[in-house]
């Protein structure tokens, strides 16, 4: 800004001098200096006045002067100096190897910070043994760009080593060294990963309070920090205690965190994490929790006392209808008798006047 200012300043006074040039005032001022040199330098203009060119004249070269001045000086602000440059100090190195006898093999290997890591993979072949076989490397089932190699026979085995630049959790995964199609190694690469892990759902009711715990195991390096998430559709929200005191306490000690819960809803239902935080990558676990009412579990004693009930009602149902089937029965059996006595008492009335007759 300033130096567009001084430069604007510098095109004014430029200006300035070609219109004193075109207006013949330094050309008259040239022919009164020639007329008389002893005399002031002035002129007469049209009007008849007398205008006296010293001033002017000494004022046009102030112009100029300061025109060649300003265009010459760097008004410019200078930039701020820039920080001295940290030195970048180089990776630690590592290397895990892995002797195959067979044909697969799997290696867990958990990182704590960036590495430069170095995996040999060793197959000591099988029984059609080649002079060499193609060698190459996949991460995560992808073919890594580049990696193929003729890989001879040495000491009656077979050797293929590569070394990874592993600067972030992007870097972590699945890396595989394949031996043509007959032999594969696989390096699991992660952080330290926690110890105890809850399978089973936790299940509480709505008001109370319900804790979480997560924790490394002793012989496993501790965490820098401890995070708790909850799910939220695909994402993870963070749970912040500071920002809802009244329903979330988190208590960190050394490998060991714990989430504390107070109030619950059923909203409160679902996954929840843990993650121990590590230089290369965040550590996470999982749980779950059930948020339920009072009537829940009474839910399948009411279904019990209900089938109870209709099978009472019913057993009612079938008392009240047999009596009346007896009493029926029991009619048409007496009405039978009644008839078989009348049938009698006429065939004994029948055969006494017969005897009479005789």
């Amino acid at each position: 800004m300033a130096s567009a200012t001084y430069r604007l300043q510098g095109d004014i006074m430029a200006a300035s001098f070609l219109q004193l040039w075109e207006g013949g005032l330094v050309r008259r001022c040239s022919r009164q200096r020639g007329e008389g040199r002893n005399e002031t330098p002035a002129y007469r203009d049209e009007d008849g006045r007398i205008r006296i060119m010293l001033t002017s004249w000494k004022l046009f070269r102030l112009h100029v002067l300061l025109f060649i001045f300003c265009r010459h000086v760097n008004t410019e602000t200078p930039d701020p100096t820039p920080p001295p440059l940290v030195p970048i100090s180089p990776l630690p190195i590592d290397a895990r190897s892995v002797v195959l006898k067979g044909e697969s093999h799997t290696e867990v290997v958990e990182l704590l910070s960036p590495v430069n890591l170095t995996l040999e993979c060793t197959w000591t072949g099988n029984q059609n043994k080649g002079p060499n076989i193609t060698g190459f490397w996949r991460k995560d089932g992808h073919e890594i760009g580049n990696s193929h190699v003729t890989v001879e026979l040495e000491a009656e085995q077979y050797n293929l080593r590569r070394v990874f630049h592993i600067i972030s959790e992007e870097n972590l995964g699945n890396y595989s060294c394949i031996f043509g199609r007959e032999a594969k190694i696989d390096f699991v690469l992660s952080g330290p990963q926690i110890g105890e892990v809850r399978d089973k759902p936790i299940v509480s009711y709505v008001g109370d309070s319900v804790v979480f715990i997560c924790k490394m195991d002793k012989t496993k390096p501790k965490p820098t920090a401890w995070d708790w998430y909850k799910a939220n559709g695909t994402d993870r929200e963070q749970i912040v205690a500071a920002e809802e005191p009244h329903r979330y306490e988190i208590k960190n000690k050394e490998g060991k965190t714990q989430l504390r819960m107070h109030n619950l809803t059923e909203a409160d239902s679902g996954l929840y994490f843990c993650g121990a935080v590590y230089p290369i990558s965040t550590t996470v676990g999982q749980m779950e929790l059930q948020v339920i009412t009072l009537y829940e579990p009474l839910k399948p004693f009411i279904a019990i006392m209900a089938e109870v009930t209709i099978l009472v009602v019913a057993i009612l149902l079938c008392e009240k209808c047999h009596p009346r089937k007896k009493e029926t029965a029991g009619d048409g059996i007496n009405d039978q008798t009644n008839m078989q006595t009348q049938t009698e008492n006429n065939g004994s009335e029948t055969s006494s006047m017969r005897q009479r007759k005789v």
